[in-house]
């Protein structure tokens, strides 16, 4: 049994971090953050020459058939560099939501999401345990409602719609009838938008059968891939408070020698490296422990939300008021945790369903 990652997942995630730090300084996360400019095209080009674009997608249909896990590391970096990528609903979720579907819709759209021809915006609605308008009814093949807070939808050629069923059908971002309004968030480098659809035409519906199971699942791996974000964003604040600590001086000493700043970063430390065996076991789980998929899930998004938070708060008074300034790009890692956190279900949610997963509770 290995307790490890492989030596292929290590060269994966090697040069995926290497990449993202040559593309990703604060300077282009503070250009990429402006409005109507979060999507980076030669950011995603470059993500899908590293394989991204297919990770989840079986070889058969053009990708690399790899495993959650891997792309949990895939999320972990990304979110350590606050990276501007439509990855988590593109890449993860509506992978995995084709992926359960048969064959005709896994023919037709995993090579396109391989090859990242198209970038599909995830709505789970009132199934990701999201409060906002979640009103959508499908009628002889056309949508009608509305839905808030769709991931990744700023980049999105098309837009992956749940119902409350489970079913899910998938139309055209440029179809006629359907309006897109991007909504504020605090954090700029994960853009959510809101739909309008009046007779918007689908081009497939998937989940007509188990839809509520799959859904689930769907809704699951996205908080695999949120809990890694998470980990990735308060690992770069810890490892810039600790190079920050050993660098400032005050009072003639460096900073790093008080033993209150000592105890802060052994803190966030020691709070953070188990995170990463409950990222790494969650997201086995979902592909090779399925009794313990949802549980897993949900535990480990609902901790990283609370530790990763803890961790942004210390890291940030380490640095001291310029912690709290836009000189240093903190914000952006911060402001990614804060995002996460509450994003397809906060702890609270994640608690709830944790429960229900293992009997606690009822559904």
């Amino acid at each position: 049994m290995r307790f490890g990652l492989s030596e292929e997942q290590r060269l994966f995630d090697n040069s995926l971090r290497s990449f993202l730090s040559s593309r990703l300084p604060v300077e282009a996360l503070r250009r990429l953050a402006e409005p109507g400019n979060g999507f980076d095209k030669d950011l995603w080009h470059g993500l899908g020459e590293l394989g991204l674009h297919g990770i989840l997608v079986p070889e058969e249909y053009g990708g690399a058939g790899l495993g959650t896990l891997d792309a949990a590391l895939a999320a972990e970096a990304l979110g350590y560099h606050a990276a501007p990528s439509p990855f988590m609903a593109s890449v993860v979720m509506a992978a995995k939501a084709f992926d359960a579907a048969g064959e005709a819709p896994r023919r037709d759209w995993l090579p396109r999401i391989a090859a990242g021809e198209i970038r599909i915006g995830v709505g789970l609605g009132a199934i990701s345990g999201q409060t906002g308008r979640a009103a959508v009814e499908l009628r002889n093949g056309e949508l009608s409602g509305a839905l808030d807070g769709v991931l990744d939808g700023d980049a999105a050629t098309h837009f992956l719609v749940y119902l409350p069923d489970g079913r899910a059908a998938l139309i055209d971002a440029a179809a006629d009838g359907l309006t897109a309004t991007p909504r504020r968030s605090v954090d700029r480098t994960r853009p959510l938008v809101d739909l309008t659809f009046t007779a918007v035409p689908s081009l497939a519906v998937i989940g007509t059968t188990n839809g509520i199971e799959t859904a689930a699942r769907v809704r699951d791996a996205g908080r695999v891939m949120l809990a890694a974000d998470m980990l990735g964003a308060a690992q770069n604040m810890l490892d810039r408070a600790v190079a920050y600590a050993k660098e400032r001086s005050q009072f003639g000493r460096l900073i790093g020698s008080f033993q209150g700043v000592k105890y802060m970063c052994a803190d966030m430390a020691t709070m953070l490296e188990p995170c990463r065996a409950m990222v790494w076991y969650a997201a086995y789980a979902q592909d090779g422990i399925p009794e313990e998929a949802a549980s897993t899930a949900n535990h480990t998004k609902a901790h990283l939300a609370e530790v990763s938070r803890e961790v942004a708060r210390l890291a940030t008074e380490v640095h001291g008021g310029m912690g709290f300034t836009d000189l240093l790009g903190l914000h952006f890692q911060f402001k990614r945790i804060t995002f996460d956190r509450q994003v397809l279900g906060s702890p609270e949610q994640c608690r709830r369903d944790a429960a229900v997963a293992q009997g606690w509770a009822a559904g």
